[in-house]
């Protein structure tokens, strides 16, 4: 019970109560309020939402491009100037200005700054570090991340919306399993899809990366060492997309990589002789002279058709198409790096003579072809690879891959 005289006057208990009710219908509101406070990107939505820069300024440039651009990163750590080189593509300059997306499944915001602000040097802001990409003085107006972990906000309007709107898009690295069980089939494919056909530049690297072949590793049951992929190419861990193999219905699939699978951190984590196997499922039965039957069960292209692009930690592939329709590509690391960062181009001339479930892999010598791009003035053309030399031939032999160093 309240003492009036502990308050003074009976004016004072009025306002005094008055105020502890006012407190009282402010904290039961205060979910309602936030709630309706909630901006996009906090936990009430299904996807999270980070930028920097202004997202909201509508750049000038074109959205459409003349060709396509793609970038394949081999993970670890990212290479700067292939970052440049897709906002150059796009056709962005300080004077147009533009928006680079990056989408992934897990993570954060933390490719914003890297892309968006400069080293000491170019820096146009108050925040800068050595290293960084400087999109910003390139003529970004915006660098934003969705992390998309659900097929919930594959389909978010909102999502889409800032997808859509992007001059480049980045798919981040992560579990590509990820990437096949939230996004495809779903609105974000359409959308991706779309830019696709504007020839909007489009890369990743690793998780996202493995996701731009005609043919995807899947990665549903886990990864998969070369050491099992040889001795067994139809183990429980090599799964693919499409699934069943088919020369349709795969994931954001790029014309210039119909016939490829692509894999990265390819020498530092010795994934040679799995890319060879993925490359190898590819290839359909046949016979060759009359009697000997080559190939594997499930494949759907032909011999010398099937191929596979490894990248190594460090090291970029950037491709573009050209005013004849071909497509070159191009190697570019960073100064910094410590390994060779290189890529390697895999074919196989001649079908495997052994690929069934629970026997070693077994194909002849010298029909697998392996190309290596270690240098950044080489060009590579994408549409024929036979203009470039071959750096090693080999083959395997109950499942054991040679040459044993095909790097």
């Amino acid at each position: 019970m309240f003492n009036i005289a502990t308050y003074g006057t009976l004016e004072k208990l009025i306002n005094t109560t008055f105020s502890y009710m006012t407190m009282v219908v402010l904290l039961l509101l205060m979910p309602t309020l936030a709630d309706a406070a909630k901006k996009p990107g906090t936990p009430a939505t299904p996807y999270t939402y980070y930028s920097v820069g202004n997202p909201d300024m509508t750049p000038s440039v074109a959205q459409t491009r003349p060709d396509p651009s793609y970038v394949l990163m081999g993970g670890g750590p990212d290479v700067d100037e292939a970052f440049r080189w897709m906002i150059q593509r796009a056709g962005i300059t300080p004077a147009t200005g533009g928006r680079l997306v990056v989408i992934r499944a897990t993570g954060d915001g933390g490719y914003n700054p890297y892309i968006y602000y400069s080293g000491r040097k170019s820096s146009v802001s108050n925040t800068y570090q050595d290293g960084w990409v400087g999109g910003a003085s390139l003529g970004l107006t915006s660098v934003e991340t969705l992390v998309i972990p659900s097929t919930a906000a594959a389909n978010d309007p909102f999502v889409n919306a800032v997808v859509s709107r992007a001059n480049a898009v980045w798919i981040a690295g992560g579990d590509q399993t990820d990437y096949f069980r939230y996004w495809k089939g779903q609105a974000l494919e359409t959308t991706l899809n779309g830019l696709m056909q504007k020839n909007v530049p489009i890369g990743g690297t690793s998780a996202g990366l493995a996701v731009l072949g005609g043919f995807d590793f899947s990665g549903f049951n886990g990864t998969v060492t070369s050491t099992q992929a040889l001795t067994d190419p139809y183990n429980l861990y090599m799964t693919f997309d499409p699934s069943p193999l088919s020369t349709s219905g795969g994931f954001i699939a790029p014309p210039v990589f119909a016939n490829m699978i692509m894999d990265s951190h390819l020498d530092s984590r010795d994934r040679m002789g799995r890319l060879v196997t993925f490359v190898s499922r590819l290839i359909s039965l046949h016979t060759m002279a009359g009697t000997q039957q080559l190939g594997c069960t499930g494949g759907v292209l032909q011999n010398n058709t099937a191929r596979g692009i490894g990248v190594g930690v460090e090291a970029a592939l950037l491709v573009q198409r050209n005013s004849d329709g071909s497509h070159t590509g191009r190697r570019v690391t960073n100064v910094s790096t410590t390994t060779e960062s290189a890529i390697y181009f895999v074919n196989v001339t001649q079908g495997p003579t052994v690929c069934a479930s629970g026997r070693p892999l077994s194909i002849p010598t010298s029909a697998i072809q392996i190309r290596k791009l270690a240098d950044d003035t080489s060009r590579i053309n994408l549409s024929d690879w036979s203009a470039y030399p071959v750096y090693k031939s080999g083959g395997v032999e109950s499942g054991s891959l040679f040459p044993t160093n095909p790097y």
